[in-house]
């Protein structure tokens, strides 16, 4: 007898496409030395955490050295505190009601965009936007709800909704029945957005056909315009179908320090095998108390104090300053004759290449002519191909440094 591995992650392809940026950098590091890299492809904050969110951190981690304040296990669904804050100060200024059982304190969006599979069954069918933030893809495949990947890129059983210039970056409506639908808005890697006319039609498609809406809103924060919906529970009868996931990593500089939450609103519900209907509230709450122990005290205390006056005025001075270099990215991609999206919504800018180059080939023309890192498109999904997203979350220096460097390129 030997032991048997879960096979399905030998139908991963390729390798996660952060890690292979990150080996093809080291690489080029090692035999160039000498060069500046200025990383624009990582999603990942430069700008640290907010005063405010520091000290609350540290007299949270102050309260676990005093025995009489010491903390343990706390409540895995996440403490009451920072739940409130979030109903109070996120959703009930928009006309949105939650109930403190709907929100789940989780270490990031990212772990529940993944992991929120697992309380569907393997038999249903998984729609998602192509180009499309990775983990969506590779955590079905490694679960066993895709077959292997055809010669076009696509996984079998998965079904790809391309969003591309010709539709405006807008998906279109599945043509066949889909039950798990993945959404992310504004957009990671385009870094564009929906109205809300646009994703009542979505909305009114999984009420339809009895879809869940996964809709990660992990850059919501980043919306300048009115109106530009800021949570998909703006939408009459999104309740019924939908699990939002939010995140204080791109807002609050919490990529390190790891906290987030997701809702599953009480009036979601699933099917059994016997088509009766099934409260996936209560399966995720069941998922989430077996699997996570929750996130540390400290950790939340620090995530309460980004609501804050002090907080929220540190957090809006980052925001802006991420989209000035949006702007600057923006403005200078188009001067030198690239078409370019997002950078308005978004701290993303989702380039066309320039004709006849592919987006490994963009990759390696800005990394070793302009020592500039950002991601090829095609590492989102087929329709990503011939695209190559920038971010705006480096510093103003380097984010002005690597637009000059990119204006004495010959494409």
């Amino acid at each position: 007898m030997s032991v048997k591995i879960n096979e399905n992650y030998l139908l991963l392809k390729s390798n996660y496409i952060f890690a292979e940026i990150g080996q093809r950098v080291d690489n080029y590091s090692n035999e160039n030395p000498q060069a500046n890299i200025i990383r624009m492809g990582i999603g990942d904050v430069t700008r640290p955490l907010p005063q405010a969110v520091v000290q609350a951190f540290k007299r949270a981690v102050l309260e676990m050295g005093d025995a009489e304040k010491f903390h343990g296990y706390g409540p895995e669904q996440g403490y009451d505190f920072l739940i409130q804050d979030i109903i109070d100060k996120d959703y009930a200024p928009k006309g949105i009601n939650l109930g403190e059982h709907e929100i789940f304190i989780s270490d990031g969006a990212k772990c529940d965009t993944g992991n929120i599979q697992e309380i569907f069954a393997l038999n249903n069918t998984v729609a998602v936007t192509d180009p499309v933030y990775p983990v969506y893809v590779d955590s079905n495949v490694m679960a066993g709800r895709t077959g292997a990947m055809s010669d076009d890129g696509q996984y079998k059983n998965m079904v790809y909704l391309p969003c591309i210039e010709e539709n405006g970056f807008i998906p279109e409506l599945p043509e066949e029945d889909v039950d798990l639908i993945y959404l992310c808005y504004p957009n990671n890697p385009t870094g564009t957005t929906l109205s809300k006319e646009q994703l009542k039609e979505w909305v009114d498609y999984a009420r339809d056909h009895k879809s869940i809406i996964l809709f990660d809103a992990a850059y919501e924060s980043y919306i300048m315009e009115d109106h530009i919906p800021r949570s998909i529970y703006e939408i009459e009868g999104a309740r019924e179908v939908a699990i939002e996931f939010r995140s204080f990593s791109k807002n609050a500089s919490f990529t390190g320090t790891r906290c987030a939450f997701t809702i599953v609103p009480e009036e979601l519900n699933g099917y059994d095998s016997q088509g009766q209907a099934i409260d996936l509230n209560h399966l995720w709450t069941r998922r989430q108390t077996t699997k996570f122990n929750g996130v540390s005290y400290p950790v939340q205390i620090a995530a309460q104090a980004v609501y804050s006056k002090e907080g929220q005025e540190e957090i809006n001075k980052s925001i802006k300053y991420y989209m000035k270099n949006a702007r600057i990215i923006l403005e200078n991609i188009k001067k030198i004759c690239l078409r370019a999206y997002g950078g308005i919504n978004s701290p993303y800018i989702w380039i066309k290449t320039p004709e006849g180059m592919d987006s490994w080939q963009f990759f390696d023309t800005l990394l070793h002519k302009a020592h500039i890192v950002g991601t090829p498109g095609v590492g989102f999904g087929p329709s990503g191909e011939g695209y190559f997203r920038l971010t705006a979350f480096n510093t103003l220096k380097n984010t002005e440094e690597a637009m000059e460097r990119l204006s004495k390129l010959t494409l």
